[in-house]
């Protein structure tokens, strides 16, 4: 642990986090160092990934106005969460750091922040508000029962869902892969003779939750900034709710 005892403290999840975040930059730079017309190599594997962004996330749920608009934002949290993820597949490292509350936290906070400031700066805040938790054309006597969920569907749980589901996908993978791992581990080296036999079968096991773990951290890295891209769509169409 860095500067123990001090407000700088660093663990080892926090020196991941800022290890990763310094080989997404550096990977950033590399690719765009000296741009090509035609690109190749590191440069074209980034702009594939930023053209995907583009094309099926923000162009496909804001249009393309608006999704160029806000493209370098979730492209920002799109690659942010999809390098501090993968660090849970790479060796030494071995977990991710949105497998902890604080960066799927700051990530919601944002996105957050950045949908209700697109919605307030269009409507106002009470017109905002008020266009986000009336559902009209419903009996007067229903707005008791629907304003309340209304409200704590759009203005709480949407940072809550975006954090938990980011940090509980990556925290129950890890666990997972320690679990099999750790069980290769103990049949080859701790246990009996006879119950060496179960160490390929957790080998193969831990191998093939990696290989599904890649997927996952893909996944994860699209549903937030998707999720994002939408929740920005209904902020700017909240009078059509």
């Amino acid at each position: 642990m860095l500067f123990a005892g001090t407000p700088f403290e660093l663990d080892r999840l926090m020196l991941v986090r800022i290890l990763m975040a310094a080989v997404l930059i550096a990977v950033m730079l590399l690719a765009f160092r000296s741009p090509r017309l035609v690109p190749r190599g590191l440069q074209n594997i980034a702009e594939i990934g930023l053209v995907f962004v583009r094309e099926q996330i923000c162009e496909e749920v804001l249009g393309k106005k608006s999704g160029r608009k806000y493209f370098p934002l979730i492209a920002t949290i799109f690659f942010t969460v999809l390098f501090l993820n993968f660090s849970s597949v790479v060796p030494f490292l071995n977990v991710s750091s949105n497998a902890r509350v604080g960066m799927p936290l700051v990530l919601a906070v944002i996105a957050y922040i950045t949908f209700n400031w697109v919605g307030i700066r269009k409507y106002g805040l009470w017109k905002y508000i008020r266009s986000s938790i009336v559902v009209p054309n419903v009996p007067i006597a229903l707005h008791v029962l629907l304003i309340p969920i209304e409200f704590i569907s759009t203005f709480i749980l949407r940072p809550f869902t975006l954090t938990v589901r980011l940090m509980a996908n990556m925290l129950s993978g890890h666990i997972m892969l320690v679990l099999f791992f750790s069980a290769t581990q103990f049949f080859l080296f701790d246990a009996a003779s006879w119950m060496k036999v179960f160490s390929p079968f957790s080998l193969i096991a831990g191998i093939g939750f990696t290989l599904f773990e890649l997927l996952v951290i893909f996944l994860q890295a699209y549903v937030f900034a998707l999720l994002t891209a939408v929740y920005i769509g209904l902020a700017q169409h909240a009078d059509s709710h």
